[in-house]
């Protein structure tokens, strides 16, 4: 969605929060869970998705388990701020499968990205193909993650508004 809000209605936000805990429920499941039909449940589903407020249905991984677990959350600065350098910045990274987040964020750095690599030479292999190769970065500030407290992909959802007569 790109700004635009979508009208929800108390089913609509009981159906994003079951979908945030688990979107591998069958629809009759999903159904079950929110007390509404399973055609109105679908039928919600497809509106939700046509409606971009749900953009696709992903499997979390443990990346301990995977050997990938080293995260680098790193703060960058442009030399040049413009547009056209933003674009062409979040371009580059937008094709780097290690980096799994990208903000560009005020007041600080021009940008923050979270990265996910297998080790420190595999950090240092990225930050050279997408930071220090590049002219236009002048600084990479990079924090590694020593313990994970929390980690969650849900996003907060609006409440419900009060019920029409």
């Amino acid at each position: 969605m790109s700004g635009t809000s979508t009208e929800l209605d108390d089913l609509d936000l009981r159906i994003l929060n079951v979908l945030q805990s688990d979107a591998s429920l069958t629809n009759q499941a999903l159904a079950e869970r929110v007390h509404a039909s399973p055609p109105t449940c679908l039928r919600r589903v497809r509106r939700l998705t046509a409606a971009g407020v749900i953009e696709k249905h992903v499997a979390i991984l443990n990346t301990e388990a995977l050997g990938t677990g080293l995260t680098a959350i790193c703060e960058i600065t442009l030399d040049i701020q413009t547009a056209d350098h933003y674009a062409a910045f979040e371009a580059l990274v937008i094709q780097e499968d290690a980096i799994l987040q990208c903000y560009r964020v005020s007041p600080g750095p021009d940008f923050v990205v979270v990265a996910q690599v297998t080790d420190m030479p595999a950090y240092h292999a990225l930050a050279h193909r997408v930071f220090t190769s590049q002219r236009n970065v002048r600084n990479v500030r990079t924090f590694f993650a020593t313990h994970r407290a929390k980690f969650d992909t849900r996003a907060l959802l609006p409440q419900p508004g009060p019920r029409r007569p």
